[in-house]
């Protein structure tokens, strides 16, 4: 082999070892972006699911104070008729 197929061979070998290195770091930030992206999502879909939860209540309260009030505005038709 001679020196300069010798040096094209090293060459070759530091570029496919630095490619290697660059594949490997952008494969890991797109692992980490996929964590973070589901991560987040799970972090909306629990929160939106923990403040239904949490206001249920209120919300079947509400609920009730209306179907009372829709009671009586029937019974004020019915009177009137």
């Amino acid at each position: 082999m001679t020196p300069e197929e010798r040096e094209l061979l090293d060459k070759s070998v530091r570029l496919g070892e630095e490619n290697n290195q660059i594949l490997r770091s952008m494969r890991r930030s797109q692992r980490l972006a996929s964590i973070a992206r589901a991560t987040y999502w799970i972090i909306i879909i629990g929160s939106a699911v923990g403040a239904f939860y949490l206001l249920q209540p209120y919300i079947d309260k509400v609920k009730n104070v209306y179907s009372g009030a829709n009671d009586v505005l029937n019974s004020f038709k019915q009177i009137g008729q």
